[in-house]
């Protein structure tokens, strides 16, 4: 039985994550490393801890992540200051049919509170959450566990209770790994063998996660 569902953000809300990509590799090309655009996607929803030691595995230690990400903000910032930030399609949908059935919905995201309370505010959809949890209030981020473990305790949950939806690799396994009924609604990365194994199942759309709620529910019990 689903009784709430947890959503990542960027490229499962907001079609903010082609701009991330987008933009680590600018700034990255800025400071003079090779990024190419497979190199941004293998980062996505990855929590620093693991993200330092990749980059710089592949480009040195002298691959200065901070000043680097921080660039990359800046030049997202630029960006939004003068484009819309859009929605994915679907999340309307969705978060109304959850508050009209009394499902309660959280956020598990890589990104800090206040960018996200900003991003969530300014597409018009803050007010739908019951909980919004980011990788600083665990001990480990995304691809560990411990973000939908904790998300699932905010709203009074087990994981096995909740859905959560990611879009990404690095996010299907940490909802996995917690024991989420885990949907993947692919955005950059279709579901490769090894992910199609971790999800119940695939979703062309937000929108179409209400059909597998329905779905589940009627069941009432899921095998992962």
């Amino acid at each position: 039985m689903i009784r709430a569902v947890i959503f990542d953000m960027d490229g499962l809300l907001l079609d903010t994550e082609k701009l991330l990509v987008r933009f680590w590799v600018q700034a990255a090309n800025e400071a003079g490393f090779p990024m190419k655009r497979e190199h941004a996607l293998a980062i996505r929803s990855l929590h620093r801890k693991f993200a330092i030691p990749y980059l710089q595995g592949l480009f040195g230690e002298e691959f200065d992540y901070v000043k680097i990400r921080s660039r990359r903000m800046e030049l997202m910032n630029e960006y939004l200051s003068e484009n819309p930030l859009e929605l994915k399609r679907g999340a309307k949908e969705l978060t109304a049919f959850l508050n009209e059935n009394g499902i309660p919905a959280a956020i598990a995201t890589a990104t800090d509170f206040e960018r996200t309370k900003a991003y969530l505010t300014r597409a018009g959809i803050f007010g739908c959450f019951d909980k919004i949890v980011c990788a600083t209030m665990v001990a480990e981020g995304k691809p560990k566990p411990d973000i939908y473990i904790y998300a699932a305790g905010e709203l009074g949950l087990e994981p096995g209770e909740c859905m959560a939806l990611e879009d990404s690799p690095n996010g299907v396994r940490s909802a996995a790994a917690a024991g989420c009924v885990t949907v993947m609604v692919p955005d950059l990365t279709p579901p490769d063998e090894e992910l199609s194994a971790l999800v119940y199942e695939s979703a062309g759309s937000l929108e179409d996660v209400i059909g597998i709620i329905n779905k589940v529910n009627r069941v009432g019990t899921v095998k992962n």
